[in-house]
């Protein structure tokens, strides 16, 4: 039987700006990335994410960003290698402590925004944040974009490399996502998301928006929290998926 993890990018809210229903998500996903308090999320907000994912049977994953509350994460951020991997080292020890405390741990790392594409051609900034990961935990596994410089740096350091693909986001014909700025980046439809989903799951391609047909061989989809309406997309991919008989399990033991 086919079968695939389901993850989401959770735990953004900061103070007083609540962004996403995490509790909502964590009820569909397997897999939370959850913010480490660099492009979002604060203190309290990570411990309880921690809490509820672990309540929920789902695996915690450090999306790791660049320091850029402002732009939550999405603007490039210029760092020396050495720097960047002690950020990453530093979002990894922190959402740990909260994982700890609630009795899990932090199963895999997971660029956020920016430093998510660096790392899809960027070997030295890719090897930056695979670098930290292994200092911290050289069992993690390693969620990125298939074919990225990312996963081949994991893969190198003995790590577990594992594609994802986006069922929210419109596609390139070569492969990448359409940057958020441009129209129809983001896809929002509950039916044509949770289609793409069951196409990249069973069929392992997609269709990019000049028709093109994209091979896409993944572990993992992704849903955003902050996508609009992503409850109901998170919903109705696990309800496609299902009828579509893909299982639907955390890519981490």
């Amino acid at each position: 039987m086919a079968a695939i993890d389901l993850n989401s990018d959770l735990g953004e809210s900061y103070g007083v700006w609540r962004l996403g229903d995490d509790t909502a998500m964590l009820r569909l996903v397997t897999s939370a990335n959850v913010a480490c308090g660099f492009h979002a999320g604060d203190p309290s907000t990570l411990r309880a994410t921690c809490a509820a994912a672990a309540a929920e049977g789902a695996r915690i994953g450090a999306q790791v960003a660049y320091p850029d509350l402002v732009g939550f994460g999405r603007r490039h951020v210029a760092m020396d290698p050495a720097e960047l991997r002690d950020a990453v080292l530093y979002q990894l020890g922190a959402l740990d402590a909260f994982a700890q405390v609630v009795g899990t741990g932090v199963a895999y790392v997971k660029p956020h925004g920016a430093l998510y594409h660096a790392c899809v051609g960027d070997a030295a900034s890719a090897a930056a944040v695979v670098d930290a990961a292994h200092e911290y935990d050289p069992s993690m596994a390693v969620l990125g974009a298939p074919r990225s410089a990312l996963l081949a740096a994991a893969e190198r350091r003995g790590l577990e490399p594992v594609p994802e693909a986006f069922a929210d986001r419109a596609y390139l014909p070569d492969g990448r996502l359409v940057p958020r700025p441009e129209p129809d980046s983001v896809l929002t439809d509950p039916a044509d998301v949770a289609a793409r989903a069951v196409r990249i799951a069973t069929d392992h391609e997609v269709v990019a928006v000049d028709g093109t047909v994209v091979a896409l061989h993944v572990r993992s989809l992704c849903v955003h929290g902050d996508t609009p309406g992503a409850v109901a997309l998170a919903g109705a991919i696990r309800a496609a998926l299902e009828v579509a008989g893909v299982g639907v399990h955390p890519f981490t033991g």
